[in-house]
């Protein structure tokens, strides 16, 4: 894409030179806002107080700027996964810890783990990525096999119990053994509430119809997580079970969701039988969890450019009508805007299939963009317009927010794995 001459792109471009390279002073200055930063995000609530539900560790929220029109209080599920990212390794590493410990008593205490740490979140839940933030823990955290077991026990349940349940209130399998998002009131627009894009063009308003690509990705994870762990714990005939599990919703993935001809993974509207039409973000959860053949990989790349834009990538590609002057519902996980946890999960999936310098060109890119919002206006923010980054991003259901948690995570992870000369964010 040719960047056009204007003075904001401009200023984008002086944070990095031919080479590429970011300077290194707005990165310190950055890393050292996060750092400091990080005192507002974590907070206690050990008791169930009105509508928060206590949790026994302390725990980052997403943002805590004063001057919004609300505030959070509460700890989120997939939010968590992706702000630990940054935490550890680091002397934050018992929060990262802790956070896990909240959302296992979470799922103990209430079968399942809400949205977030709210009596009015108890409808539904969010992207599940349990086994992840325990094998994370475990990779970090020097834990021995007992503690690995105990915890994968509960992710199991949850499994089991919420994401392959075929039944109310956790109707989630509902075509083939592929598995949709839920909500207790059977209400499709709470049911993309819990898959976190909320909201987003992927559904068409009728997300009890779809089975999301990025959904059974995670439980194709889940599943090969639970074989990977059978395997340290020198079970094999557990591991072999799992493996076989994880290659049947592979197989399965791919005939409902794999479109050969433009070469991407999509969501499947069952009601319909037929894949639906919008190319987003989601698709690369295939390349992240594995599920992906390098074929099927090499073909995703090079459709790469429909969401490449010179802030980093939109979370879908451009829509060819703009649905806006229609009135209709805001979609903030949609075309211009951009997202860290997607960024991220785009950046390791290009990692895992051996595209290196496609990773790094891309976490440059969203770097920039964070540090060119940060020096202008000295706050990270939860998404960011990745097509103009010089203007907001589009509004959702609720005003933009600053922070973030899991932004200011993914700069630090990034940071650190394509900006080699980058001190490490605890100094």
């Amino acid at each position: 894409m040719v960047i056009k001459n204007t003075y904001a792109e401009k200023i984008i471009r002086k944070f990095s030179n031919k080479t590429g390279d970011l300077d290194e002073l707005h990165i310190e200055r950055a890393l050292t806002y996060i750092e400091n930063h990080w005192a507002q995000l974590i907070v206690s609530h050990p008791d169930d107080s009105g509508t928060i539900i206590g949790l026994p560790h302390p725990f980052v929220v997403p943002a805590a700027d004063k001057k919004a029109k609300f505030s959070f209080e509460e700890q989120y599920y997939w939010d968590s996964y992706f702000t630990v990212l940054g935490l550890v390794g680091t002397k934050h590493q018992h929060i990262a810890e802790g956070m896990l410990e909240n959302l296992l008593y979470l799922f103990k205490r209430f079968h399942f783990i809400p949205n977030a740490s709210r009596m009015y979140y108890m409808s539904r839940s969010q992207p599940p990525l349990l086994t992840s933030f325990i094998r994370l823990i475990y990779e970090t955290g020097n834990k021995d096999t007992q503690w690995l077991k105990q915890r994968m026990d509960v992710a199991q349940a949850e499994y089991t119990q919420v994401w392959t349940s075929n039944k109310h209130p956790f109707w989630h399998v509902i075509y083939h053994g592929l598995s949709r998002y839920y909500d207790i009131n059977m209400l499709h627009d709470l049911a993309e509430a819990e898959s976190g894009w909320d909201m987003t063009t992927r559904f068409e308003r009728k997300c009890l119809d779809y089975l999301p690509i990025d959904l059974n990705c995670l439980l194709y994870k889940y599943e090969a997580d639970f074989a990977w762990a059978a395997e340290q714990l020198d079970d094999r005939k557990t591991a072999k079970d799992w493996h076989h599990k994880a290659g049947k919703r592979k197989h399965t993935i791919t005939k409902y969701m794999w479109h050969s001809r433009r070469g991407f993974f999509f969501d499947f509207n069952y009601n319909k039988e037929r894949m639906g039409d919008v190319w987003s973000l989601a698709g690369f959860f295939a390349l992240w969890a594995g599920v992906a053949t390098d074929e099927q990989a090499a073909k995703m790349v090079n459709n790469i450019g429909k969401f490449e834009h010179s802030g980093g990538l939109a979370t879908t590609s451009k829509p060819l009508l703009d649905m806006s002057i229609f009135g209709s519902l805001k979609t903030q996980w949609a075309y211009p805007n951009g997202w860290s946890p997607l960024h991220y999960i785009v950046i390791k999936g290009l990692e895992n299939y051996g595209y290196h310098a496609h990773a790094e060109s891309i976490a440059r890119k969203w770097l920039s963009t964070n540090l060119y919002w940060f020096e202008r206006h000295g706050v990270f923010q939860e998404k960011y317009n990745v097509v103009k980054p010089h203007k907001p991003p589009v509004e959702g259901v609720y005003p933009s927010q600053t922070g973030f948690g899991w932004t200011n995570s993914i700069f630090i992870v990034l940071a650190r794995d394509y900006l080699r000369k980058t001190r490490s964010p605890e100094g």
